[in-house]
């Protein structure tokens, strides 16, 4: 399949290097969708208040 060593190691390189590519997209991908919640600037979440809750 190979004529000599430097077929070889081209052919390694290459898949390895569409590998680490394909690797690196599939990551892009995932921090792409998931997105943490986002935060106030106080740092925390905000209570979401119900009516009611003013009367107490």
């Amino acid at each position: 399949m190979f004529g000599n060593d430097a077929d070889f190691l081209l052919t390694l390189h290459h898949s390895h290097a569409a590998e680490l590519r394909a690797e690196a997209a599939t990551e892009r991908l995932a921090r792409s969708l998931s997105r943490p919640a986002r935060r106030t600037w106080l740092g925390r979440r905000q209570q979401i208040r119900r009516t009611g809750d003013d009367h107490r």
